[in-house]
């Protein structure tokens, strides 16, 4: 069974860099599989009132994706000898207010659009991040 956390400070300042670790079990992040094995370790997240936005992931190849919208100021890499990976959002504001989510999710995960929930198959149990002075 394949087991996500997600780990880091819950309260940042604004201007500071938001960063996020995901720790996963149960499961290689650098393992390859068929084409029905989901391969890419992403990183989501939820504001208050709003549905969940895909942030971006990175592949078991150590490839990596990112939402157009927020790509200039994020960056995704991993640990592979602690099979983890890291989230780092820089100069924050508060509209990056947001329930941070880390998932296992397919190759059309990266289509864009609207989340589809049904294609991450393990998840986090999320954790609160706060902007504010």
């Amino acid at each position: 069974q394949v087991q996500l956390q997600e780990s880091g400070p819950g309260l940042v300042k604004p201007s500071q860099t938001l960063s996020l670790t995901c720790t996963v079990s149960g499961g290689s992040i650098t393992t390859g599989g068929s084409i029905t094995t989901a391969y890419y370790w992403s990183w989501l997240r939820q504001p208050p009132g709003k549905g969940l936005e895909w942030m971006g992931a990175i592949a078991y190849t150590g490839s990596t994706y990112y939402n157009p919208s927020l790509k200039s100021r994020t960056s995704i890499f991993r640990d592979t000898s602690k099979n983890q990976f890291t989230l780092q959002l820089t100069s924050v504001t508060p509209e990056d207010t947001a329930i941070y989510y880390c998932a296992r999710g397919s190759v059309r995960t990266l289509v864009g659009g609207p989340v589809d929930s049904n294609e991450y198959d393990y998840w986090g149990q999320g954790t609160q991040v706060t902007v504010s002075s």
